[in-house]
């Protein structure tokens, strides 16, 4: 699948201020801090989007999160190997193509595209690998063979379940008990109360046809992928075994993450990622962004309506990637404020140093992705009247085009 097209990410070190620090992300499965720093290349999965509402202000926030974490990575000199994928096929874009009268590949071609196009004026880096559940069949049908071969897998009528207990880690990347994942399963797809099943928690690997649905002719019979599988297959294609990050937002911690952790575990005895790093959920004034609400705030009607991407950017960046928070109106209006400060004190003629505050971003950003605290450095740069760098204007503009995405 076709990827979007990638942004000219300038580099700091090329103003003679050396390769920035390492990175230290919150790992959800151990709760702690941890330095990611690889060898020569960071290897980054995603989970993209189920294209039937993109992009919504939450989705923003996810992969604004995970575009900075590259920016931090190529800030320290390393090459960035990155993944995401597209759910092409799932019930939900199903459930609302039928309820809308819209072909679900004509809904899920739309949306896509709007995605890409989204993503392009935000500045979001692109992954280089960019892979929809439809193309990935063949992987999938291998995969589940794999875990057949290990006894991880059994047949409930002509659906494909994955036993979570043939990996004696699961539960690992959560930290939840058994009675907190059965309260979680039934509300994000799962279907614990299923008949025929080993265990309510085992999760679908291989859905066969149902009438009036799109099904694929494999070994397995006609069908489609589970939700699980389909990422555990992609990430372990294109970025093999024990990559550095696992992230999407935190609404993925349980079940997604966690059963393709699992599956991709039992399939090939090696650890799936080294770090699990999820972003908050974004709300609206009070209540939860949701298209039945009919309160979802897209990036594409805030550009229709004039706002610069940099702004809606910036206002992104506002909140740190971990937190849940909520957009309120006047977001897009101070964060066009603050663009308007920035452009303003990268163009004085001479300016306060610019090398400390280059210092500061780095600083931030390398503990955990930490924009607020970043955004309020440069705010104190811009407000310093002191004349002390002719040059400071384009270090500091380079910096923040670098690391914080926002070109000035």
């Amino acid at each position: 699948m076709r990827s979007w097209s990638s942004p000219e990410v300038p580099s700091i070190a090329d103003s003679g201020l050396g390769a920035g620090p390492v990175v230290r992300v919150h790992d959800t499965a151990t709760q702690r801090l941890r330095s990611s720093d690889p060898t020569q290349t960071a290897r980054l999965y995603v989970c993209g989007i189920t294209p039937y509402d993109a992009t919504h202000m939450g989705h923003a926030a996810t992969y604004l999160a995970f575009d900075l974490l590259q920016r931090v990575w190529r800030d320290h000199g390393l090459d960035v190997d990155y993944t995401q994928n597209v759910t092409d096929v799932d019930d939900p874009l199903l459930e609302r193509a039928q309820a809308t009268g819209v072909d679900w590949t004509e809904l899920a071609e739309r949306e896509i595209e709007l995605f890409r196009e989204d993503m392009t004026a935000l500045r979001i880096i692109p992954p280089a690998n960019y892979v929809g559940a439809v193309e990935t069949i063949d992987l999938v049908v291998d995969m589940i063979d794999q875990l057949d071969e290990r006894d991880a897998v059994y047949r409930v009528d002509d659906d494909l379940y994955f036993d979570v207990h043939a990996d004696a880690g699961f539960g690992s990347v959560s930290g939840l008990t058994e009675d907190a994942m059965l309260q979680i399963f039934p509300e994000r797809g799962g279907d614990p109360d299923r008949a025929g099943k080993k265990h309510p928690l085992d999760c679908l690997l291989w859905q066969s046809e149902r009438p009036g649905e799109p099904s694929w002719e494999t070994r397995l019979g006609r069908g489609r992928p589970g939700w699980h599988v389909e990422c555990a297959a992609i990430a372990l294609e294109h970025l093999g075994t024990n990559f550095d990050v696992q992230g999407g937002g935190s609404d993925l911690v349980f079940p997604h993450h966690e059963m393709s952790a699992s599956e991709a575990t039992v399939t090939t005895h090696e650890p799936f990622a080294q770090a699990y790093v999820h972003a908050g959920m974004v709300g609206y004034e009070g209540e939860k962004m949701s298209k039945s609400k009919g309160n979802l705030v897209l990036v594409s009607k805030l550009r229709a309506a004039g706002h610069n991407p940099m702004a809606i950017r910036l206002a992104l960046l506002a909140h740190h990637y971990r937190s849940d928070w909520e957009w309120f109106g006047e977001e897009i209006a101070v964060a066009e404020e603050r663009l308007a400060a920035w452009r303003a004190a990268v163009s004085r003629p001479v300016a306060p140093s610019g090398s400390a505050i280059v210092e500061a971003i780095r600083a931030a950003m390398s503990n955990d992705l930490d924009a607020p605290s970043a955004l309020a450095a440069v705010d104190e740069w811009a407000e310093d009247d002191a004349a002390a760098d002719p040059q400071a204007g384009r270090t500091v503009r380079t910096a923040i085009d670098a690391l914080l995405g926002v070109k000035l």
